[in-house]
């Protein structure tokens, strides 16, 4: 379709070392210049991402691409934030270029909180009741003035349609590999399913690294670059990536979306596990483990789905 935005080539980095945020922060934040800044281990590919003290974390866009959130999360997620049944970042203030930095750039308080990786979860459908009732609200919130889908995130909220492209290299790519006709099947019924057109806010990109937990239950959401508001179901591919079958039971049960909503969120979740197998397949780390692991859930609630109507799977 000629109306669907393509996706270009993955954004070319640029590096960010603590002594590069210390001397920003110095000239423009003098009220914090002394303070320890120190990277944060897993930080995060959209930006370099920095602790300021104890209390306060430094997010560094790594490309231009990528500092297209910067005024975005400044200007909404103090307005998200009330209405949240969660924590989530709250920026304290906006750096500008400056040092050879060539972006605009944030300081934000810091969450405490470990990734929310499966085998850390105490118990899994909890957590995926909670998570729906998070994005519950966030879809709940009145959507006016909202930012649309763009460049700024990846196009999350618009049509899957940007992302066939992506898929359909990365199902040529497994041949022989996995059950490409399968995938292929619930990627096609995934690109059919309609939207009505109603637009909600969504977080774009909840993913294990983006959930925080405390004490095995979920403490935070975080990284709301890929913001905005459009068709939320980019945000349901969690069900697949993250969540247990009975995680997922519940989770669908308190967001109750539609049947081609469901659909698309599985889409959304397929097409990145596909474009991760692909580009793992000569590998056996714990990367391409764990997106042969989401496959196979994706696989196997469809087929349950397909079995024995759009609402079961044992």
């Amino acid at each position: 379709m000629s109306d669907v935005p393509q996706l270009g080539p993955v954004p070319q980095r640029i590096p960010v070392d603590a002594e590069l945020v210390s001397r920003l922060v110095a000239e423009q934040f003098p009220q914090w210049a002394g303070l320890p800044v120190r990277p944060v281990n897993d930080g995060g590919w959209d930006n370099w991402t920095f602790h300021l003290g104890s209390g306060m974390s430094v997010r560094m866009p790594s490309a231009s691409e990528y500092a297209l959130a910067v005024d975005k999360e400044h200007r909404w997620l103090p307005a998200l934030a009330p209405r949240l049944p969660l924590p989530v970042p709250t920026p304290l203030a906006k750096g500008a270029p400056g040092g050879g930095y060539p972006f605009s750039w944030s300081v934000y308080s810091w969450l405490d909180g470990e990734p929310a990786s499966p085998s850390r979860i105490a118990d899994p459908v909890r957590f995926a009741v909670d998570l729906a009732e998070f994005l519950s609200a966030l879809h709940g919130i009145d959507p006016t003035d909202g930012p649309r889908p763009g460049l700024h995130n990846w196009y999350r909220g618009g049509s899957l349609r940007t992302y066939d492209e992506k898929a359909r290299s990365a199902l040529a790519a497994l041949t022989g590999r996995v059950d490409v006709d399968l995938a292929a099947e619930i990627w096609t019924t995934a690109l059919d399913a309609r939207w009505d057109g109603t637009e909600t806010w969504f977080h774009g990109d909840v993913a294990q690294g983006n959930l925080l937990l405390n004490g095995g239950s979920l403490a935070a959401v975080i990284d709301f670059g890929t913001c905005g508001v459009g068709d939320p179901a980019c945000d349901l591919a969690v069900a697949w990536t993250v969540l247990t079958a009975d995680g997922r039971r519940a989770f669908r049960e308190r967001l109750s979306p539609g049947e081609e909503t469901w659909a698309r969120g599985r889409g959304w979740g397929l097409w990145k596990t596909l474009v991760t197998c692909a580009r793992a397949a000569e590998r056996a780390d714990e990367q391409a483990a764990t997106a042969h692991r989401v496959l196979d859930e994706i696989f196997a609630e469809y087929a349950a789905a397909d079995r024995r109507g759009p609402t079961s799977e044992q």
